[in-house]
């Protein structure tokens, strides 16, 4: 039984149809199970035409990226948002502050969607306003602050890129981290780096020739992050104490069974991976050279790949003349980028069709102007 498009156009307006399709405005999904659920998705992309951009993170589940117009980083999602113009909607298949990034960068016609709102990140999650503002009182307090450039990585909340908009700092992806850090070296003494401690530390010492000894880590939880005064005054990288759930359990165990279960093959690693495990691997980078060095490695190459499940999958399928493996196989999926799904995705187009716009993120005038000024900054180097 095929679905046209003027059924669609009534699903979520309390008709019996809607009930029996199982999607609703009022939230209730189609079944995960359901045969026209493809197929549902097709029809309701073809209505939608050019009035929609699907952005699909490289993490998304196989069923989210078939419909992704464009897949990417968070960097190069950030930069097709900034880009777009002509779409009225855009679908994002990835986490919240990634939306919220999206929503800041578009005009103000044009709306942003998350699927699913519960799709968030831990590590974002682990740097909040108040414990950052706090941080910088401190930092005032024993006289660094006008020395220190705050630096956000990209997975963090809109709050958290409105204070370093605020003062004077910017975003970075583990794309752009090193070229990044350059810069803010350039102007002041320190980095206030937020919040991913792997990733900051990772790229101040591989990138940048900085010794383990010139960072310090800054405990949220604790009276002055847990660091004295001169701890803090001979640092050049003050470390948010924060983590990727998913890369942060791969271990250096990790690698050397990898390389004692597979002779000959190449770890590559992403950043945000402990730094026992990055100085262990043959290959460390974002997430787009990691598609990028296996995709154009020899045939008959093999690859221990840490970084998501999903992403890793997807190369070994999209590369059978390689042996490519995950690099622990106790590490699963990221569990809230999984929470996008094909019924997410479905309900949250065939409500716009229905006249029902969901999920939509808006980000606090002050609050985005302050978060642009950084991610302009970003994208600017």
């Amino acid at each position: 039984m095929s679905i046209n498009l003027s059924e669609l156009l009534v699903l979520g307006q309390g008709t019996d149809l809607a009930s029996e399709r199982g999607v609703s405005c009022s939230g209730e999904l189609p079944r995960a199970s359901d045969p026209h659920l493809v197929e549902r998705a097709r029809i309701a992309r073809a209505a939608l035409g050019e009035r929609a951009l699907i952005l699909g993170h490289h993490y998304q589940r196989d069923e989210v990226i078939a419909f992704a117009d464009i897949t990417g980083d968070s960097f190069k999602l950030a930069q097709a948002a900034a880009d777009t113009t002509r779409a009225e909607f855009i679908f994002f298949c990835g986490v919240h502050f990634m939306a919220e990034s999206a929503d800041i960068l578009t005009s103000a016609h044009q709306k942003v969607i998350l699927p699913d709102l519960a799709a968030g990140c831990s590590m974002a999650d682990m740097a909040t306003a108040n414990q950052v503002n706090q941080c910088w009182k401190d930092l005032e307090n024993i006289g660094v602050a006008s020395t220190t450039v705050p630096v956000t990585y990209m997975n963090s909340s809109a709050a958290i890129k409105s204070f370093t908009g605020e003062h004077g700092g910017t975003i970075c992806t583990s794309s752009n981290a090193q070229k990044t850090l350059e810069w803010a070296f350039a102007k002041a003494e320190k980095v206030l780096f937020l919040p991913d401690q792997h990733l900051g530390r990772n790229t101040a010492v591989l990138s940048l020739g900085l010794s383990l000894e010139d960072c310090v880590l800054w405990n949220p939880w604790k009276p002055m992050g847990g660091l004295t005064e001169d701890e803090i005054r001979g640092a050049k990288m003050i470390l948010w104490r924060g983590h990727c759930s998913v890369h942060g359990r791969f271990t250096r165990d990790s690698v050397n069974e990898v390389r004692e279960r597979v002779p000959g093959v190449q770890v590559i690693v992403h950043p945000e991976c402990q730094h026992e495990v990055v100085m262990a691997a043959d290959v460390v980078g974002s997430t787009e050279k990691i598609i990028q060095t296996v995709t154009n490695s020899a045939p008959g190459s093999k690859w221990a790949i840490g970084t998501e499940l999903n992403l890793v999958s997807r190369l070994a399928q999209n590369n059978p003349d390689k042996e490519i493996v995950f690099l622990d196989k106790t590490v699963c999926y990221c569990s809230t980028m999984n929470r996008i799904d094909l019924p997410h995705l479905v309900w949250a187009m065939e409500s716009v069709l229905a006249g029902h716009i969901v999920n939509q993120i808006r980000v606090e005038e002050r609050v985005a102007r302050l978060s642009k000024l950084a991610l302009e900054q970003m994208l600017a180097l």
